[in-house]
């Protein structure tokens, strides 16, 4: 019997410890392992997102790029008087529409050269907020399509200028203008870059003139954007719209703003800018293979028009070379040797490198003022 009960009490009194160990352990190390290994909470507020590239962390949507822009795109509209007969005895007055980008917060304005014709009878801006005033015309290029107008006040937004040196083909691409007159001012469309450096024949002041350079969009672009601004997903302008293919849907172009910089830069700093005149017209590698099936050439333009009365003919430059520096920069493009050359200016010497029959060569001349547009071909 007392065998019996102290096997009994023996049972119980392992059992009690074994309650008092789990106990324990309960109490004091389960916690700690818990702690260790649940997941852990993240304050997100703390946590800054990757950032995973330039372009993607500084990129603007729609609405963002139009709410910047907007207040700098203007109305432009212009005042042209024509005879009426023949003998030039009564006169009419037509009004044309178009857009603008306002360039200096003092009222430095850039527009297309067909917006505002060659000698315009008058020209009002109208602001953002509905104000309008009289504008004079300052400079103009109808080979670039691009004019410079100024309105007297100060404080304006000016836009930002991007560079569309960079440019890929795909980039969103935003128009702002004011399509088919004033009534519908300050439209937003937005696309892509279709295509870089695309090359079209118009016909400006009676003069048939080739524009190259061109930035391609299917931003909708229509009669009265003329003038306004393309912009990329930074809010930044690339380029200046200048014209619709009519017979067919989707294709609009623009002018590279890079051309344009040189240009505005001086009227800011000097209040003028006189155009310089080197006397030569080239094609880029794609085109000169079209005109001259023998040539082949990986990079430069290729020549093929001179003023013999130009600077550029004086210096030995002759059709069928091939520049491809100027002033020690690359040039591939007609439209980037312009840039270079604006950046030159008028009355300043410029250094010239070119191919001839395998041949590298370089010469130096002064830039000289032009007087007309074109070159003659010889």
């Amino acid at each position: 019997m007392n065998s019996n009960k102290n096997t009994f009490l023996k049972v119980i009194l392992i059992a009690l410890t074994s309650s008092l160990v789990t106990a324990i352990f309960l109490m004091l190390i389960l916690p700690s392992y818990v702690v260790q290994n649940q997941p852990q909470k993240i304050n997100y507020q703390s946590v800054e997102p990757p950032v995973q590239n330039n372009v993607e962390a500084n990129s603007m949507n729609v609405t963002a790029i139009a709410s910047r822009v907007i207040p700098s795109v203007v109305g432009i509209s212009t005042a042209v008087v024509q005879q009426k007969d023949f003998f030039r005895t009564s006169q009419q007055e037509s009004w044309s529409v178009g857009s603008g980008v306002i360039v200096s917060e003092n009222g430095y304005i850039l527009t297309n050269h067909h917006v505002i014709g060659s000698n315009p009878n008058e020209i009002i801006v109208t602001l953002d907020n509905g104000e309008t005033l009289d504008a004079k015309s300052l400079w103009a290029d109808s080979t670039l399509d691009l004019a410079i107008i100024k309105v007297d006040i100060n404080g304006l937004k000016p836009a930002v200028l991007g560079d569309a040196s960079g440019l890929q083909v795909g980039e969103r691409a935003v128009a702002i203008g004011n399509p088919l007159g004033l009534q519908f001012q300050r439209t937003v469309t937005a696309g892509i870059v279709s295509a870089i450096n695309r090359t079209i024949s118009v016909s400006s002041d009676g003069i048939e003139n080739y524009m190259e350079g061109l930035i391609q969009t299917d931003a909708s672009i229509n009669p009265g954007n003329s003038g306004g601004p393309l912009i990329n997903d930074k809010g930044e302008v690339i380029g200046i719209n200048t014209i619709k293919v009519v017979s067919a849907e989707g294709m609009g172009f623009a002018i590279p703003i890079n051309i344009a910089k040189p240009v505005i830069a001086r009227f800011v700093r000097e209040g003028n800018y006189v155009t310089p005149y080197m006397g030569l017209f080239a094609y880029d590698t794609a085109v000169a293979e079209y005109v001259n099936q023998d040539s082949k050439i990986n990079k430069g333009i290729y020549v093929t028009e001179i003023d013999p009365e130009s600077p550029a003919y004086k210096a030995g430059i002759r059709i069928g070379d091939i520049i491809t520096h100027m002033g020690g920069v690359e040039v591939n493009t007609m439209m980037a040797l312009r840039e270079e050359m604006f950046k030159c200016g008028q009355g300043s010497a410029c250094t010239i490198r070119f191919i001839r029959k395998g041949e590298v060569k370089e010469v130096s001349f002064e830039l000289e003022t032009r007087t007309r547009d074109g070159a003659v071909t010889r």
